[in-house]
């Protein structure tokens, strides 16, 4: 028997509907979108995510589980209240340029939320993991452009190819360059003095450069120590 309650990958997926929700109350979103209807979606995830952490189900039986195909589809009905696959550009398109920091930093927390739930079957599937860095993806990634952060001469903002799309991450490792083979972890996101980073790079001393796989795919040849500060981080995201 599974101790579901103890299941990394639920638990982060709760909490990440929480910060769904508080995103939306403080996003500063305009445009047409219907708020009421995509945080219902959210309340009954929730709902569901509680029914599983009591469930005591093997992980591949939480995947295959009703619940299951019910947040999956109360997942796309959020995306459908938000405005659609393009939902993110509508809102920056409309956020003033006060506003900018902010509608950026609160897109960032939704779009965790829509990756953390939307890739939480495929994390069960792969079955009896008790290891906080199970409860985030993990995934390989090629640096397309390095720059200098605008308020902090120790930091590099790195726009980084994840196999379809592009996160932005900061980080103090100045060695970072264009072409860089990555290895991500997809964290809750974090501010570094008004510029939002969207995941961290793996690394123990400094980042991972060399990382085997391809683009937004589990990366190959990960050694242990370079997971630690995803596992610390993941820990504090539950204790938050």
């Amino acid at each position: 028997m599974w101790d579901t309650s103890k299941d990394y990958r639920l638990m982060v997926a709760v909490k990440a509907v929480d910060l769904f929700r508080r995103a939306l109350e403080a996003g500063g979103f305009r445009g047409q979108w219907k708020k009421k209807p995509a945080i219902q979606a959210a309340s009954e995830i929730e709902r569901a995510l509680q029914s599983l952490i009591y469930s005591y189900l093997e992980p591949e039986d939480l995947a295959a589980s009703p619940e299951m195909i019910g947040i999956e589809e109360k997942l796309k009905e959020i995306t459908d209240a938000l405005g659609g696959e393009d939902w993110s550009r509508k809102f920056l398109d409309e956020a003033s340029r006060d506003e900018r920091e902010r509608v950026e930093e609160n897109i960032a927390k939704v779009k965790f939320f829509l990756n953390t739930i939307g890739n939480l079957r495929g994390r069960l599937m792969l079955g009896k993991i008790s290891d906080p860095v199970i409860a985030v993806d993990i995934v390989a990634g090629e640096v397309m452009s390095v720059g200098g952060h605008p308020s902090a001469d120790k930091l590099q903002i790195c726009n980084v190819n994840v196999g379809g799309r592009s996160l932005k991450v900061v980080t103090n490792d100045t060695d970072v360059r264009e072409n860089d083979r990555v290895a991500v972890a997809l964290l809750p996101p974090q501010n570094f003095m008004g510029v939002v980073s969207e995941g961290m790079f793996l690394g123990a001393d400094g980042v991972l450069r060399d990382v085997k796989g391809n683009p937004g795919e589990m990366p190959r040849g990960i050694p242990l120590e370079a997971l630690n500060e995803t596992r610390n981080l993941v820990e504090d995201f539950l204790a938050g």
